[in-house]
Formats: structure tokens, C-alpha cells, sequence
């Protein structure tokens, strides 16, 4: 039970903050309900795809090769791919999608139940530690992911131009902000590896990251409530 709440306080932490910053029309619960469920199918349809293909390539030379390699094709790409097609597939044209700030609560439900069981499978192979760690750092990253991916699947919805561009801002702007954070972290790992005198370097850089990603997730989510149709 205490691995369970680890891994599962933080997600309703940072839902409950995405619910309750919907100040003037909350969304359905059930349609919640859905998002929060098409984020775990994501996550399983993640695991089903790449699992068959661990292996089989060759591991690129060089550590940062390598943790671009596996930040990006291994975990940003198809992570943020198939969350953005459950949200599309769940919202996009339910008629509870009606304004702004629709988008990121949808956006980050979907998130963050990706986040929940990837955060059930880290903390239970991993113990505790590793459950507060990723409570602190991975998952209100995932749920800035989705703020970011939210706030231009919203205005791709209801702009009557440039449509696809913004559907395609909503996906890659998420891919790139998961793929440098994650970028981070395992060239981090690698140089630790290979005892670079200077990884310390990159907890630096891998911090400010963090707070850019805070203060740029923070600003969208006040833009799209301030512009809410229903103010």
C-alpha cells in the first residue's frame, strides 16, 4: 500500500490543481475518467510496440550519442506520439471541448496517466526512493509536457487557420521538451559513468531546465484560463 500511494499521491496532487485551476466550466468527470484511461492505454501501447524492438539495433558509440538516441527515439517520440492520439481520439471533437483551458486539462489527465503506471512499474522494481524521486521530478514533468501539448491542441481546436500547424505544435513542442529533459538525464548518467569530472555540470543545466519548464507551464495555463470564453 505504501509503494501504491508513492506512486499514485503525486498524480492526484497535480490533477487536483489542473481540475481545480477550471474555474468557470469543469469538465465531465467520466470524460476525465477517459482521458486519465487513454493515458494508461498510451502507456501500454508504448511498452507493446517498443519491447519487441529492444535489441535490436546497435547502441550508438559515445555518450551522448546515446542519450540522444535513447531520449528521443526511445522515449520522447513514441511516448508523446501515442498520448497525443488518445487525446486526439477522446476530445477533439466532444462537445465538452469548448474553451481554452479544455485543452490542458485534457492534455495533463492523459499525461499523467501514462505518468501513473510508468510510475507503478518504477517504484515497485525500484523501492521507495526511486517513487520520490520520480514524484518530484518525472511526473510533474509529464504534467508540463501535457500543459505544453495542451495549450496548442487547444488553439488548433478552436482556430479557424492553421489548423494542423498547431496540432503539429501541440505534439512536437511536447516531444522536444520530453526529449531534453530527458537528453539530460541520461547524458548525465552516461558521463557519471564513464566518471566525468564534470557531470556536475549537467545537474545544473538539467535544473534550470526544470524551471524553465515550471515557469513556461505555469504561464500557458494562466493565458488559456485568463482567454476562457466563459469568463
Amino acid at each position: 500500500m505504501l509503494l501504491i500511494a508513492i506512486s499514485t499521491l503525486p498524480v492526484v496532487i497535480i490533477l487536483g490543481y489542473v481540475y481545480y485551476r477550471d474555474k468557470y466550466e469543469k469538465e465531465p468527470l467520466g470524460l476525465l475518467i477517459k482521458t486519465f484511461m487513454g493515458g494508461i492505454l498510451s502507456a501500454i501501447v508504448t511498452l507493446v510496440v517498443l519491447t519487441p524492438l529492444d535489441g535490436l539495433f546497435p547502441v550508438p558509440d559515445g555518450i551522448l550519442n546515446n542519450a540522444i538516441i535513447k531520449a528521443f527515439a526511445w522515449a520522447a517520440i513514441p511516448e508523446e506520439l501515442f498520448k497525443f492520439m488518445f487525446l486526439y481520439w477522446i476530445v477533439w471533437k466532444n462537445r465538452n471541448f469548448n474553451e481554452n483551458y479544455d485543452g490542458i486539462v485534457y492534455a495533463v489527465f492523459v499525461s499523467l496517466g501514462f505518468a501513473c503506471l510508468e510510475n507503478i512499474f518504477y517504484v515497485f522494481q525500484h523501492g521507495a526512493g526511486v517513487g520520490i524521486m520520480r514524484g518530484i521530478l518525472a511526473v510533474p514533468a509529464h504534467a508540463l509536457f501535457g500543459v505544453i501539448m495542451g495549450y496548442y491542441f487547444s488553439i488548433a481546436r478552436f482556430s479557424f487557420t492553421s489548423t494542423f500547424l498547431n496540432l503539429a505544435k501541440s505534439l512536437l513542442y511536447a516531444i522536444f521538451a520530453h526529449g531534453i529533459y530527458d537528453f539530460l538525464i541520461f547524458w548525465y548518467a552516461g558521463s557519471v559513468a564513464a566518471l566525468n569530472d564534470r557531470a556536475w555540470i549537467l545537474i545544473i543545466v538539467f535544473l534550470v531546465f526544470i524551471v524553465f519548464l515550471w515557469r513556461l507551464g505555469f504561464r500557458k495555463i494562466r493565458h488559456h484560463v485568463s482567454t476562457s470564453v466563459f469568463k
